[in-house]
């Protein structure tokens, strides 16, 4: 947990569904106009694959090169083969050297332990509640008016919730 507590992150925890990718989606762009520099980290339970048969980055992989790293003028990605354990939140930050983000938001991880914002949307039926089992959930986003023991937010309002990031990572940061 050092290396997370190293870097400024807050993670959104939500049942799939919820609405984790579109809220994320309208955050970023209000971070960096707050002048933020935003990264990101999103865990997939699917197997995925950038890369295409075919090309050159492809086949080296095939061959066995791990990791490979595209670069051009406009982006790089950086692919590697992975064991088979389900990967750590620790583990991905090696993405972001020190100083190269203001904030890393995290969609998924939700069993690890770093701030997160629950998402709850009361028409989905969600069995229960996350943050009564998990402490490092420090607000929750949703679209009812309850009273929860943790701050409450409006999940359909991106500028709250943006600000709510904002005074926490001041807050963490003077601690």
């Amino acid at each position: 947990m050092s290396n997370l507590l190293s870097h400024s992150i807050i993670g959104f925890a939500a049942n799939s569904g919820t609405g984790k990718t579109t809220l994320i989606s309208h955050l970023i762009p209000i971070l960096n106009e707050r002048g933020l520099k935003v990264g990101l980290i999103k865990h997939s339970h699917h197997d995925f694959d950038i890369d295409q048969p075919g090309k050159d980055s492809y086949r080296l992989r095939e061959a066995g090169a791990s990791p490979v790293v595209l670069v051009s003028k406009h982006r790089r990605a950086i692919i590697t083969e992975l064991a088979a354990d389900e990967p750590t939140l620790a583990e991905q930050l090696y993405c972001f050297p020190a100083g190269s983000v203001d904030l890393i938001i995290v969609e998924g991880f939700k069993h690890e332990s770093f701030p997160k914002i629950e998402l709850y949307r009361a028409e989905l039926n969600q069995p229960s509640l996350l943050h009564t089992d998990d402490p490092s959930i420090i607000a929750i986003a949703s679209n009812t008016e309850n009273s929860y023991n943790i701050p409450s937010l409006d999940i359909n309002n991106p500028e709250q919730i943006a600000n709510f990031i904002i005074d926490h990572m001041l807050t963490r940061h003077h601690d």
